[in-house]
């Protein structure tokens, strides 16, 4: 698989760096988002994720959360995501939170290419923690933690596909 990690900024002006990873999938876009729109997909997918405790049924409507509870070994946060922005099949925009220990918002990005879809994954510290974008440490963990989670996605959306033929 064709996977690139890279740092890049965010936009206009000055910003911290974030943690960006692409990877190709071998399946069309509304099968990447098909496994997004599935709130129980995320205690897979997300690396450090142990269980999705509930979901309303909007999920991914912008302003629609799931619950969620992640961590390792026995240290557990339990907290909840909220969609910011959905467009279908092309965009999904999340502020993730495990308070006390921080936020972020990530970003989803599908575009469908050569016969299947290049997901773009950015994830960049937000409210308190943001100081946290500044250290390359973190933006390194972040990526390698994101590479994983991106293969794990990879083999949902798989299965969508495989279930919509």
């Amino acid at each position: 698989m064709n996977l690139l990690k890279r740092f890049q900024p965010t936009g206009r002006g000055y910003r911290p760096l974030v943690a960006t990873n692409e990877r190709f999938m071998p399946v069309p876009p509304e099968a990447v988002w098909d496994a997004l729109a599935d709130p129980d997909g995320y205690g897979y997918w997300v690396v450090g994720s142990k269980e999705i405790r509930d979901a309303e049924p909007e999920w991914p409507a912008p302003g629609s959360k799931f619950h969620h509870t992640v961590g390792f070994g026995p240290f557990e946060v339990k907290d909840h995501t909220v969609a910011l922005e959905a467009e279908r099949p092309g965009l999904i925009r999340l502020r993730a939170k495990g308070r006390p220990l921080g936020t972020a918002q990530v970003t989803l990005e599908m575009t469908a290419f050569d016969s299947g879809t290049l997901v773009r994954m950015t994830e960049n510290p937000d409210g308190l923690t943001s100081l946290l974008a500044f250290n390359p440490l973190v933006q390194l963990l972040t990526v390698g933690r994101n590479a994983e989670s991106l293969m794990r996605l990879e083999e949902l959306a798989q299965r969508q596909d495989g279930a919509g033929r």
